[in-house]
């Protein structure tokens, strides 16, 4: 009996903890489904350049591999237009992305648009 009792106000007092942790989610992400590594990846509201931080500075390697999802910060939901980097200086731009809270959204390389080298 007191091993339950122990057991269940351990539970109580973990359950607030883990109720906050489910509530926040999982936050935004962009999982990167291109051919290539992105090394910058820039959003901006869309139809305009206004292009925030690079994204890809949130990684701990600074890029986003293949198949790999980022961690996307300061952005809330709508849509956007993103700039994106590679290695090789190659860029593109996706243009009217759905970003949704707490969700995954991807791009592949047919999504890139007005590359430049």
């Amino acid at each position: 009996m007191r091993r339950t009792l122990i057991a269940v106000g351990i539970l109580l007092v973990a359950m607030p903890g883990a109720a906050l942790a489910q509530a926040k989610g999982k936050g935004i992400r962009l999982w990167n489904l291109t051919t290539e590594t992105i090394s910058g990846f820039q959003l901006s509201p869309a139809g305009k350049t206004d292009w925030g931080p690079n994204q890809c500075l949130n990684d701990k390697d600074k890029e986003v591999d293949h198949d790999e999802r980022l961690r996307i910060t300061g952005v809330e939901p709508g849509r956007y237009d993103a700039r994106v980097s590679y290695p090789n200086s190659r860029q593109c731009v996706v243009r009217d992305i759905e970003i949704r809270a707490d969700a995954v959204f991807s791009i592949a390389d047919k999504d890139l648009k007005d590359c430049t080298k």
